[in-house]
């Protein structure tokens, strides 16, 4: 079908709100109908959320708030008679109704074409046999598991593979039914909750502590392929990739790992014969170049939401385009206006991805993260600097925290237990850590995140000691002459301390804490105090866009974030 035959389309949406997905793919399904609107096709919308911007009026053409299932979806398609359908926008939902709409039939007989990735691509990366056997046509090496209908074959899996392993619920979002197993106690216990989810369940060799790396890779119907973004998970493997801190770009790899990963991607891709946008995860051997492809999602994906604002590159919006029969090289980046689609980003700035909880809402919950997603959302933050960024979002959860250091006391009664086993808290907990004494090598060992990390924390623990040992400033400001107190603060040693403690992103409040300044006065006005200070001293932020190239047209892009570098 050529682009000019498609007059209207239904799109996916996701399904009911909860953990897991629906929030993250409004972004998605809404670029997605801009796009459509953009080609003059008319767009169809299910979406049961009605809170969502896509649901908004004038966003589709028409919307139906009714769950994405083949029953609905068969009436609404009956009544409608698109000429085709997007399915990679809703999430898994979205994904999961479409394959079954194409098995039962109900495409074929209205007549209507799936756009962008074709069913069996999106069938080969589900079912984790046919994944396993079409990368193994190109030599591409996959985690050793096995799929499972009952627990007998389940424990026949685990005898097979040798403990530890880890066990998956096919077809299911967000690690539901997920879980790591040590013993025979553990797998029957994890394989009776992953079949209350799926029929079939993968049980897959642990390969917990490897690095978790993903990129976001885009290809269109004449095999033109780019990575928009690659990204690095703060946890290593063990930790859903949506419990876990995310860094833009890979902070760790070295220059051949990277680019051995983004040529595997771009094979991978290629071979599965996706159109669009696609997201691919590998584990990879701390201590080698060794690696194993966890999965492909050959849709949008939370992560793609993430790479998309971290880098400027509109994807979802491209993956639109690009399923209406687009070429990249036919498109320009909808942001910067200049820089063509087929362009791959270059990030000159750290962006992370912080998850948030709300587990102390509720009682009896456990606060141990794992393979299975527990968080509720994420914020996203940008710097010159990790550490910078990291402070940043720290300040954003919405757990009352000023950053890495300077929260209030955190009661933790066994660290070395609350680093192996993390929760919710993790991140405050390797800072309490460092405080007391705890080596970068003691807390690698326990918690396996990459030394390269720990050193950056380490950084920020040393900046705020370094702060704490001007606690003098507090009180010779009350009775040296301003002119005389600014004179002293200029002095090489402060001056920098004070504009490496911004660089590394200290809030004023951080830094106020730190020299002691919220002893004498109000906590609000100890913030102020120190903003007073370092504008005096010249010590500003500057304003940087996030797509370099753009530089010249400041007046096309909003993706603008403040930095002291």
């Amino acid at each position: 079908m050529e682009k000019k035959d498609i007059k209207k389309v239904l799109l996916l949406g996701s399904g009911a709100l909860k953990i897991g997905q629906a929030g993250e793919f409004d972004y998605s399904g809404a670029q997605a109908l801009k796009a459509l609107k953009e080609e003059g096709v008319e767009s169809v919308l299910i979406n049961p959320n009605i809170a969502t911007v896509q649901t908004s009026e004038g966003v589709a053409d028409k919307v139906y708030f009714q769950p994405v299932r083949a029953e609905f979806v068969e009436r609404v398609i009956e009544k409608e008679r698109p000429d085709g359908i997007l399915l990679s926008f809703g999430g898994q939902t979205a994904l999961n109704c479409g394959v079954e709409l194409y098995q039962s039939g109900v495409l074929e007989k209205y007549g209507v074409k799936v756009l962008g990735t074709p069913v069996q691509a999106i069938i080969d990366t589900e079912d984790r046999d046919l994944f396993v056997k079409r990368l193994d046509e190109i030599g591409v090496k996959t985690i050793k598991s096995e799929a499972c209908s009952t627990v007998e074959e389940v424990q026949k899996a685990a005898a097979s593979l040798g403990f530890p392993v880890i066990l998956r619920a096919a077809y299911a979002l967000g690690g539901l039914g997920s879980g790591f197993c040590d013993n025979e106690e553990q797998l029957l216990a994890q394989a009776e909750e992953a079949f209350s989810f799926s029929p079939q369940v993968l049980v897959e060799k642990s390969l917990k502590g490897w690095k978790e790396i993903e990129y976001e890779v885009v290809r269109d119907r004449f095999d033109n392929c780019i990575t928009v973004c690659n990204m690095e998970n703060f946890d290593p493997l063990g930790i859903h990739t949506g419990e876990s801190i995310v860094v833009a770009p890979s902070q760790t790899l070295t220059n051949s790992e990277y680019h051995k990963l983004r040529a595997l991607a771009i094979k991978i891709i290629r071979h599965i014969g996706i159109v669009g946008e696609c997201n691919v995860q590998y584990a990879l051997d701390p201590n080698s170049e060794d690696y194993r492809v966890i999965e492909v999602n050959a849709r949008l994906s939370r992560s793609s939401a993430l790479a998309s604002k971290a880098t400027g590159y509109p994807l979802a919006f491209v993956a639109a385009k690009l399923g209406l029969g687009y070429g990249l090289f036919d498109l320009k980046n909808s942001v910067t206006k200049t820089t063509s689609a087929f362009f791959e980003p270059a990030l000159d700035y750290a962006v992370v991805k912080i998850p948030r909880w709300d587990l102390t809402k509720f009682h009896g919950v456990k606060r141990e993260l794992g393979s299975a997603m527990k968080s509720v959302g994420e914020v996203m933050a940008i710097g010159r600097t990790f550490e910078e960024a990291l402070q940043k979002g720290l300040r954003m959860i919405g757990q009352g925290m000023h950053g890495f250091v300077e929260n209030h006391e955190i009661k933790i009664q066994d660290i070395a237990k609350s680093l192996h086993e993390p929760t919710d808290m993790r991140i405050f907990v390797v800072s309490k850590a460092l405080k007391i004494g705890y080596t970068v090598e003691q807390i690698h060992e326990l918690t396996k995140i990459d030394r390269w990390f720990l050193e950056k924390l380490k950084h920020i623990v040393d900046i705020d000691e370094q702060l704490k040992a001007y606690s003098h400033l507090s009180e010779i400001s009350e009775y040296m002459e301003p002119s005389e107190f600014m004179e002293y603060l200029s002095s090489p040693e402060i001056y920098q301390l004070l504009h490496d403690a911004k660089v590394y992103g200290f809030s004023d409040f951080q830094i106020g804490r730190a020299i002691g300044l919220e002893n004498r006065m109000k906590m609000e006005q100890a913030g102020l105090t120190i903003r007073k200070w370092r504008k005096e001293l010249g010590i500003v932020p500057t304003v940087n866009q996030i797509d370099t190239l753009a530089a010249e047209y400041p007046a096309q892009t909003n993706y603008l974030y403040l930095s002291y570098l």
